[in-house]
């Protein structure tokens, strides 16, 4: 029902969006797009995938092994389940295969995920903020976000860097939240812990695994900024640093089915003064095919990851 509730409010988003513009007017500028730019934007998709499948083999404990092959198939597939199931279901999905074809324990194949997905949310808040504080243009809007953006990255730092911190957090989290949640905030605490104990015993380890990161997701900026030179529009590199994450965290939120009418909506806002509508609602639908091209490369190994979901709810 989430789910429905979700596509919904996307497509009511999508409909006001496309009733305030010039939709020949939105054809008209893929028409007259870049295709060598277009091409390699889109194309990009590729080299961000092995680089995040490379990351994801460096997380892989000394003594145990991911093929390059096999640890693109887990990104892929769960880049399919991710577009189908809430709560990020395709990345437990993923634990699971670390647990059985790296011979990891549960807790620590989910450990791997969790600091996986950090890294990558620290990442785009660290590129987000510095952006931010670059960005001249700045009005009284602009300073909060940009305050709420530094102020999640510090938390987000002091969680990851942290033990105490992340201690008192859970608990006071344990003590707020509703009984349906309680026990999923323990489960994270443990897996939590033990992210810290792995990843924080290898200091080597964790400088590759966050300098990787901030490098997949200077990748992922620079794709939308040539999706804007491919729709023969400009934005100087350094504002894109700024308003790209702002409109990537807004997809973020969870109203709408894979951030599509939020990110949409949010480019069109955050990029007004460098073009139109009509331009801003056609990188909404390239930065929207970052998300699909992926999952319908993965679809071959759709099968792999449904049984692995089949296992875990035949667990629960």
């Amino acid at each position: 029902m989430k789910r429905f509730i979700s596509i919904a409010v996307s497509v009511t988003i999508l409909l006001i969006i496309y009733s305030k513009i010039d939709f020949q007017g939105l054809i008209n500028v893929f028409k007259n797009c870049d295709p060598f730019l277009m091409f390699i934007s889109l194309g990009m998709v590729f080299p961000i995938t092995m680089f995040t499948s490379w990351r994801l083999q460096q997380l892989m404990p000394k003594g145990t092994s991911l093929g390059f092959l096999e640890a693109n198939r887990l990104i892929l597939g769960a880049s399919v389940l991710n577009m189908v199931l809430p709560s990020k279901m395709g990345d437990i999905a993923k634990a699971y295969f670390l647990r059985e074809r790296g011979h990891l324990s549960g807790s620590l194949s989910l450990s791997l995920v969790i600091f996986e997905k950090t890294s990558d949310m620290l990442s785009l808040l660290l590129w987000c903020v510095f952006g931010l504080v670059i960005y001249s243009d700045k009005n009284s809007l602009f300073w909060i976000m940009t305050a709420a953006v530094a102020s999640g990255l510090i938390f987000g730092l002091l969680l990851l860097g942290s033990r105490k911190f992340a201690q008192i957090f859970f608990i006071l989290s344990q003590k707020i939240a509703p009984k349906k949640i309680k026990q999923k905030l323990q489960n994270l605490q443990a897996s939590w812990e033990e992210m810290h104990n792995y990843f924080w015993g290898d200091k080597q380890q964790l400088f590759k695994i966050a300098s990787t990161s901030i490098f997949i997701w200077f990748l992922h900026l620079l794709q939308i900024w040539l999706f804007i030179l491919a729709l023969r529009a400009f934005t100087p590199f350094w504002v894109n640093l700024a308003l790209s994450p702002l409109a990537i965290l807004a997809g973020l939120l969870p109203l709408t089915f894979a951030g599509v009418g939020t990110r949409d909506a949010a480019l069109i806002f955050f990029y007004q003064p460098y073009f139109d509508a009509a331009t801003g609602a056609a990188l909404g639908l390239l930065c929207t095919s970052r998300y699909f091209l992926p999952a319908i490369i993965g679809l071959p190994f759709l099968g792999q990851m449904m049984g692995a979901m089949g296992k875990i709810s035949a667990k629960k």
